[in-house]
């Protein structure tokens, strides 16, 4: 009669499972919403954006010129913009609980695999949101050139 044979015990997986699956989370937060969003909830066209802010100039400088405060009134944020914040704070949150997950996984001994596919989810979703905010101000420094350079400044 042989001795049973022994198995060496596999490492857990619940904290990498986890945290894969919040990095996953974190991920479709961070990327859909650029896609999605824009379709459901449609930008303002361009003229009335322009429109809107030559009124609001105008009624400032009306103001200045007259010597009152100008008291600018209040502006209703529309449903597209509270959803992609929203979108944007769930992203990164759940990037970083996907990260502090990942290490509470290398902490505890579990497996490496899912430790770092929840790390790498966590990090892809905060770098897509640091990516777009980027994007942003990268176009905005080009309208600002481009207006500057309308006006003679340059």
């Amino acid at each position: 009669m042989s001795a049973p044979a022994i198995r060496p015990a596999l490492p857990s997986r619940r904290l990498g499972v986890i945290g894969s699956l919040v990095g996953v989370l974190a991920l479709i937060a961070a990327v859909v919403p650029h896609w999605v969003l824009p379709v459901i909830y449609p930008p303002p066209p361009a003229d009335k954006v322009i429109v809107d802010t030559g009124h609001r100039l105008k009624e400032r400088l009306i103001a200045r010129v007259k010597g009152v405060d100008y008291q600018a009134p209040p502006r209703e944020r529309s449903m597209g913009s509270q959803l992609s914040d929203a979108s944007s704070i769930g992203a990164i949150s759940f990037g970083l609980l996907a990260i502090l997950l990942s290490v509470l996984a290398l902490v505890f001994r579990e497996e490496r695999l899912l430790a770092t596919v929840a790390a790498a989810l966590g990090t892809g979703a905060i770098a897509i949101e640091i990516s777009f905010f980027f994007m942003g101000v990268l176009i905005l420094i080009a309208v600002l050139y481009v207006v500057a350079n309308i006006i003679g400044l340059f």
